[in-house]
């Protein structure tokens, strides 16, 4: 199960951070700095490298916290492994949608852009499905142990 957790948040974070690099088209380092601005609002700007740390910390903390929820829902409802592309899928619109208008309106981000549908679609193939595919037990081995 920690394995499963932990791969499945390597994953969804590099290819969330993929995704943000083909969107827009920007440094990591800015990326980075971005979520951290969700802690320390525009001043993570002008922060640099250790603001891009603390942003790269918390991406992956974020992708790991999502693939431990998944992992551990999976172990209750049998259905997210035996259909975890369908599931993985839905999963990572939730994330998507949760973060977007959960997480981003309580954080100190300045301004909430608008609703961006590739950025929706991008998080069902590269965050979602990676945690569910992984998240599915080893052939032979049961669900819940």
């Amino acid at each position: 199960m920690g394995r499963a957790i932990l791969l499945g948040g390597l994953a969804a974070g590099v290819g969330d951070s993929i995704l943000a690099l083909v969107l827009y088209r920007v440094s990591l380092v800015r990326i980075y700095q971005s979520i951290a601005a969700g802690l320390l609002g525009r001043a993570a700007y002008d922060g640099g490298l250790a603001t891009a740390a603390l942003g790269l910390f918390l991406h992956f903390f974020i992708a790991t916290t999502a693939a431990a929820v998944y992992v551990g829902a999976s172990r209750y409802l049998p259905v997210l492994a035996r259909q975890a592309v369908p599931c993985g899928l839905a999963f990572g619109i939730a994330v998507y949608f949760f973060m977007k208008y959960v997480v981003l309106p309580l954080s100190a981000v300045p301004g909430l852009g608008p609703f961006e549908p590739a950025a929706m679609i991008g998080h069902a193939l590269l965050v979602g499905l990676p945690i569910a595919l992984l998240a599915r037990p080893a052939k032979g081995k049961p669900a819940n142990t």
